[in-house]
């Protein structure tokens, strides 16, 4: 285990700190390096393009503020600002774990054993590579399932008025309960737990996963921390799976 206090009693907060803490434990780094690098050269390549656009669509997506709102306009500059950046990262974190996804299962996939003792039933590149097509399927099943309401809370952003002040916050909180999914569903696939029975289980401990969420959330807004946040969230997630989820979901045989 993570830690000695009672599983119960930990909060989002508890695993998303043991993330930063497990990239480093002995036997894991070598798993982390290529979720790692696809992160860096994805997210540092977008968001330096970013910064060079944001003088452009700031002033555009401020235009729709009525004019009765416009006294608020020093308060809806950081929150346009806070909008394009959620929307952005969260677009390219989606495609960084689309093409990291092989790589950060199997860093779940050992990290659960080396908090366990396990040994995972696929464990040679064979077997890994045969799953591949498993892993890719699952994702295509977080892509549908996410596509349709995150168009409609885009949609809200062109209600003037609505889109500069209720959007953002709704994406946010939108983006923190996704991103639990996100990093959440590596260790739950890899037990092949259906991607349904897994948010009905990400519910019941909502506040938790919503909590875990939201720092990788905030963590894609800050430079340098985006680049290295997808292995951290890999590993806190596992660690939650390990303390919340294993007992009723794990289907892995255990240790003797």
């Amino acid at each position: 285990m993570v830690s000695s206090s009672p599983a119960a009693s930990r909060s989002g907060i508890f695993y998303f700190s043991q993330g930063w803490k497990l990239i480093t434990a002995p036997g894991i780094r070598r798993f982390v390096f290529m979720p790692l690098l696809v992160n860096i050269v994805l997210m540092g390549a977008a968001f330096g393009w970013l910064f060079t656009r944001l003088d452009q669509w700031i002033p555009a997506l401020l235009s729709h503020v009525p004019n009765w709102l416009q006294w608020l306009s020093y308060l809806l500059w950081p929150l346009a600002v806070i909008s394009i950046l959620l929307i952005f990262g969260y677009f390219f974190s989606t495609i960084a774990n689309w093409i990291a996804a092989p790589f950060n299962g199997l860093l779940a996939e050992q990290l659960e054993a080396r908090l366990t003792g396990n040994t995972p039933p696929d464990a040679g590149l064979l077997d890994i590579a045969k799953d591949v097509p498993r892993i890719m399927k699952r994702e295509w099943q977080k892509l549908a399932w996410y596509l349709p309401r995150a168009i409609v809370l885009l949609l809200l952003y062109l209600i003037p008025g609505i889109g500069q002040t209720v959007a953002p916050v709704l994406w946010f909180l939108f983006s923190a309960w996704m991103l639990s999914i996100q990093y959440c569903d590596y260790p739950f696939d890899n037990h092949k737990v259906p991607f349904k029975e897994m948010r009905v289980a990400l519910r019941k401990r909502k506040v938790m996963n919503m909590q875990f969420g939201g720092l990788v959330s905030l963590c894609t807004l800050v430079p340098v921390l985006n680049l290295v946040i997808m292995p951290v969230a890999v590993c806190g997630a596992t660690a939650m799976w390990v303390d919340q989820y294993r007992t009723k979901h794990g289907r892995w045989p255990s240790a003797q």
